[in-house]
């Protein structure tokens, strides 16, 4: 389904419970807003055009800017800050995904043999 923003558009062309994958056109000066996602991770590959992805770090004062162009892949971690704003008119493909813990795993014992 398509959705209209007022930055562009954007099109949700796959989720499930763990990945989301959107088309996002994004028109010459069009910009999101700024936020942050509490435990996804939130991808930008560019197909064509310019976004330049502003991050403002945790912890201090400093916003990063990174210029992905076509062909180019950014990733923004969970719990920070972030916005995009397109340079030209942009074509971009947006993902999202949680990442897996190693650490996941509570145990009450460690198991054995009865042999």
């Amino acid at each position: 389904m398509i959705a209209g923003k007022v930055w562009g558009e954007t099109e949700n062309v796959f989720s499930n419970h763990n990945f989301e994958f959107h088309r996002i056109r994004v028109d010459k000066g069009g910009f999101c807003s700024k936020h942050l996602h509490k435990h996804k991770y939130n991808g930008f590959y560019v197909e064509e055009g310019v976004l330049v992805v502003s991050v403002w770090k945790s912890g201090y004062d400093l916003v990063d800017k990174t210029t992905i162009c076509s062909g180019q892949f950014h990733v923004v971690p969970p719990q920070e800050y972030h916005q995009f704003e397109a340079l030209e008119d942009t074509i971009a493909f947006e993902l999202y995904w949680g990442e897996f813990n190693p650490d996941d795993i509570v145990r009450e014992n460690h198991g054995g043999s009865k042999l």
